[in-house]
């Protein structure tokens, strides 16, 4: 409980100072190149938050959390495993070709 506090505290503390990074390099490029007005401090969380919610990940799992693709080269090892052997040979024979399809 007390490190899923510390993880959430953390996370807070980095949007706010991802906040901060993007007001300053708006106020700095934008107005010059685009001729956009400044923005302030609320605005520039708004836009953090909005682009994590378009572009990144909104789930609160942490950098080690449950990814997709996790776990399929053991799931691919269990198979190899306890194949016999006119399968592994079938097997190996069909990535020979798609390898040599590619170039590889």
């Amino acid at each position: 409980m007390k490190r899923k506090l510390l993880y959430l505290l953390f996370f807070v503390a980095m949007i706010l100072c991802l906040s901060g990074v993007v007001m300053f390099l708006w106020d700095i490029i934008l107005p010059q190149v685009t001729h956009l007005t400044k923005i302030n401090y609320w605005q520039a969380l708004g836009l953090t938050v909005l682009s994590r919610i378009l572009f990144g990940r909104v789930s609160f799992g942490g950098p080690f959390g449950k990814y997709k693709g996790e776990g399929r080269a053991d799931i691919l090892k269990d198979k190899l495993l306890t194949m016999d052997e006119t399968d592994r040979a079938s097997f190996k024979e069909e990535w020979r070709k798609r390898c040599e399809r590619k170039g590889w």
